[in-house]
């Protein structure tokens, strides 16, 4: 059986590691503590295994918190600074993260045009730059596992008013199969089957892979 040839990675539809950047914002004690649309623990472990996924297919990743250094607001929590301790944050006082020079910028210039966006609160620092991100031409995925609310009303809300002005809704496992796509891409197969044992997905792939082929 033979795969089809290679698709050009920058121009493809789908997401690939050289036409996407992975956004993540806020996931800080305070806001962690107050999501209340999903289960913390489980949410927790799909971030850290979407952003492990940016670094092992070696994403451009945009970090920004808020009121770090304010004083208002303490560091990301450690499953996300164990991760992304190495790369720079863009630390801001506005809730909409795309008002932020420093911030757009660092988005800009990742010359990417498909952003994969997660932050806390979906109703707020999801919302308002994934709209404003649409509405300058770029496409806006969200891993909706990933992200959460201060309720589910209000986390379904704000995934509705995205969806309806353009972003497209993924789940964790969908990046990681999307960002993989072939099994020949062997240099990345072993971290791919590590993601989903890490985020505790999916038993049948981990079991039915063997690491010696």
């Amino acid at each position: 059986m033979a795969s089809e040839p290679i698709r050009d990675p920058k121009t493809d539809q789908l997401l690939t590691p050289q036409n996407a950047a992975f956004i993540i914002i806020d996931y800080q004690p305070v806001q962690v503590n107050s999501i209340a649309s999903m289960d913390r623990q489980l949410m927790l472990n799909q971030i850290v295994g979407c952003a492990q996924a940016a670094v092992v297919y070696k994403l451009p990743i945009v970090h920004s918190t808020v009121n770090v250094q304010t004083g208002l607001n303490k560091p990301p929590v450690p499953h996300i600074q164990k991760v992304l301790g190495q790369y720079p944050t863009y630390d801001r006082t506005t809730i909409n993260s795309w008002e932020d020079v420093e911030f757009r910028k660092a988005v800009e210039e990742t010359g990417r045009r498909k952003l994969i966006m997660t932050a806390l609160w979906t109703e707020a620092c999801l919302t308002f730059p994934a709209l404003d991100a649409l509405a300058a031409g770029y496409e806006v995925y969200v891993p909706v596992d990933a992200v959460g609310g201060t309720s589910v009303a209000a986390h379904e809300a704000a995934l509705r008013r995205v969806e309806q002005a353009g972003a497209r809704l993924i789940s964790t496992v969908q990046l990681f199969c999307e960002l993989q796509r072939d099994w020949k891409r062997s240099e990345t197969v072993p971290a791919f089957m590590n993601l989903f044992i890490e985020t505790g997905g999916t038993p049948g792939i981990q079991f039915s892979y063997d690491r010696s082929e």
